[in-house]
């Protein structure tokens, strides 16, 4: 089958095209026929070891990045009862962990997948997976987030970003969305009350009393965003390199909860993602799609650090 290897931790050149054996799958599993797969800043942390995931993967040869994934069953192991043959599924495939997702065929735990809605494409719903899922573990498993919130979300134009936007309308949420203001009509399309221009506003000098924040700068951008929430609110911080100081300096605020997630795979929640695709309620933004001969530049626009929602590789 064709896939894409990483022979070496680098630049996107080291992302090489070969043929290898088609995976076997375990009793739990299902064998994928890819469709569509998810490019996220994740991938390219591990492409070029900037993410503490890659030491655990270099001790995989094929070593095949990408974990969001969408296409149709082709195999089924005797244990899943849950999925057939010939079923469109998807989902965020052995996160943290090694997903094996640049390929033609990936053998995935079913426990990790949900069908895909009909109403959506292989590529909507690719894009629908770990971004998705971490704006909805960020509001429903580490914090818990109130329809009386007012929500700060930061990158709000981003993959998590607008789906976190979304989602904490769908939750009944007050949404604040920071972004350059290019990017002002997009996030309050997705749904917020009201948007920040992060390059000419300090959020920390307007804002006051927010209940619950969506961190995902770091720096002193997390420091900053403990600054405007109330005593015994919450922030949740996406990977960004925390200090001791902000820790310190979120007990000093008497936080409800502070969480520094990292997102799982889990086919319930990826379960809930699809039921509110299938309703229209979730709507993923897909800005760039590329060809599987073309992950190189996929790899390159997510490098931009200014993508507008999500960026998709077909096969």
């Amino acid at each position: 089958m064709k896939a894409i290897v990483l022979e070496k931790f680098g630049g996107a050149e080291c992302l090489i095209y070969k043929n290898i054996e088609k995976p076997e799958i375990k009793t739990n599993e299902v064998l994928i026929k890819v469709k569509a797969v998810s490019i996220n800043p994740v991938d390219i942390k591990v492409r070029s070891r900037q993410a503490p995931l890659a030491e655990e993967l270099a001790q995989y040869n094929p070593l095949i990045l990408g974990w969001d994934i969408s296409g149709e069953v082709v195999e089924a192991g005797s244990e899943v009862t849950q999925f057939h043959i010939g079923d469109e599924v998807f989902g965020m495939v052995n996160f943290v962990g090694h997903g094996k997702g640049y390929a033609e065929y990936v053998a995935a735990p079913a426990e990790h997948l949900t069908l895909k809605p009909k109403n959506i494409t292989h590529i909507e719903a690719a894009a629908s997976t770990l971004a998705a899922l971490t704006a909805w573990q960020a509001f429903n498993s580490y914090g818990k987030l109130r329809s009386t919130d007012k929500v700060l979300i930061h990158a709000a134009s981003g993959g998590v970003g607008h789906f976190a936007v979304q989602i904490a309308k769908y939750r009944g949420a007050y949404v604040i969305g920071t972004s350059s203001l290019s990017n002002r009509d997009f996030v309050l399309k997705q749904g917020a009350d009201e948007h920040i221009d992060y390059l000419t506003t300090s959020f920390e000098k307007v804002l006051r009393d927010v209940d619950f924040v969506l961190e995902s700068i770091g720096g002193e951008n997390f420091q900053k965003s403990v600054e405007v929430l109330k005593p015994f609110g919450t922030i949740v911080t996406l990977p960004s390199g925390h200090t001791e100081d902000d820790e310190l300096k979120a007990r000093e605020k008497k936080l409800h909860a502070c969480y520094f997630m990292s997102v799982y795979s889990d086919g319930a929640d990826m379960n809930q993602i699809a039921s509110l695709l299938e309703a229209g309620i979730l709507k993923p933004y897909v800005s760039h799609v590329f060809e599987f001969e073309e992950m190189a530049k996929a790899h390159r626009q997510i490098e931009t650090g200014r993508t507008v929602g999500k960026v998709v590789v077909r096969f």
